[in-house]
């Protein structure tokens, strides 16, 4: 199967290109992003050597519906999805923090609570927990967002205190991000699905604050499966879930958790078919609809005829 791992393009009116983990995003007269959603896959902050065929589709799709159904919260960065991976939208400078919000004891927070900690990010938990136990309300566990490296955890009186955000901005972004968190929980419920955690991010155009970048993604995102939560819980058995948690998963179990001196382990085609399966099966729970695989044979030609076409109608 083909896959997306890197693009080249050279658009009309072009004036910047950054390279991300996972996206590609192409500045266009300093006023438009083209985002281009590859199929490379991240973790622990490094970028895995095999791309995951249809990966960057089902991200793309899922973003996309999910911020047409959220735009009565907050208005969104999108003007456009040309093409299964793209999305157009408007420039916006982005806040320097991630706001990641928590219904469950999981992953990094069960990690850290684990080990002992009952603060994360400034918020107190309380004692007793067990991973993957539902929190008594959700909690938000913001980060910075590192250029280079990894993101650190840090808490709302740091972020008001070093002026990384204001307390005005600050608030409304935590009110916003309740809201998104409340709106995709009740979504995904009627597909039989918990949102476990997930990120948000933001930015300002004009004075105006925006949600940007994805949401609700299962790069952004933890789910669990609602049937047999409660049974497993009680037997103290792993929950089933569909994440990239099981990526971090099998990289830890072979070695690899992002430190320097570790060699990412080999990605076998097998290795690779699962992980594509493992995230159409989450675009397939989430929205609720069958998966339609695009035309991969020659993936770049079409991506970058799409953007042409729709430049012309953006410009």
């Amino acid at each position: 199967m083909s896959a997306i791992k890197e693009t080249h393009f050279s658009f009309p009116g072009q004036s910047n290109f950054y390279k991300g983990k996972v996206r590609d995003v192409y500045t266009i007269q300093e006023n438009l992003l083209v985002m281009v959603v590859t199929d490379r896959i991240s973790a622990f902050d490094v970028v895995l050597p095999e791309p995951i065929p249809f990966k960057g589709q089902v991200l793309n799709q899922i973003a996309a519906k999910f911020l047409q159904a959220t735009k009565d919260i907050v208005p969104n960065w999108v003007l456009d999805v040309p093409d299964p991976n793209v999305t157009i939208g408007k420039i916006c400078v982005p806040f320097k923090v991630e706001m990641v919000i928590r219904g469950y004891l999981a992953g990094h927070a069960w990690r850290e609570y684990q080990a002992g900690k009952r603060s994360v990010c400034g918020v107190q938990l309380p004692e007793g927990l067990k991973e993957s136990d539902k929190l008594p309300e959700p909690i938000i566990t913001p980060t910075t967002k590192a250029s280079v490296g990894h993101d650190e955890d840090i808490s709302r009186n740091e972020i008001i205190s070093r002026g990384i955000v204001s307390e005005i901005d600050y608030t409304k972004l935590e009110n916003y991000t309740r809201a998104l968190f409340q709106r995709g929980t009740e979504m995904v419920s009627k597909h039989g699905l918990i949102l476990v955690d997930t990120k948000y991010e933001f930015g300002k155009s004009d004075e105006k604050i925006y949600l940007i970048d994805e949401i609700h993604t299962p790069d952004s995102s933890r789910y669990f499966y609602s049937d047999g939560y409660k049974e497993l819980q009680e037997k103290n058995e792993p929950q089933r879930q569909l994440s990239k948690e099981f990526v971090r998963k099998w990289l830890i179990e072979n070695g690899f958790q992002g430190k320097e001196d570790q060699a990412i382990p080999e990605m076998t085609k097998e290795f690779v078919k699962s992980v594509s399966d493992r995230y159409i099966e989450l675009y397939e729970h989430i929205t609720g609809d069958k998966f339609t695989k695009q035309e991969n044979t020659n993936p770049l030609n079409r991506v970058e005829n799409n953007i042409i076409e729709a430049l012309k109608r953006l410009l």
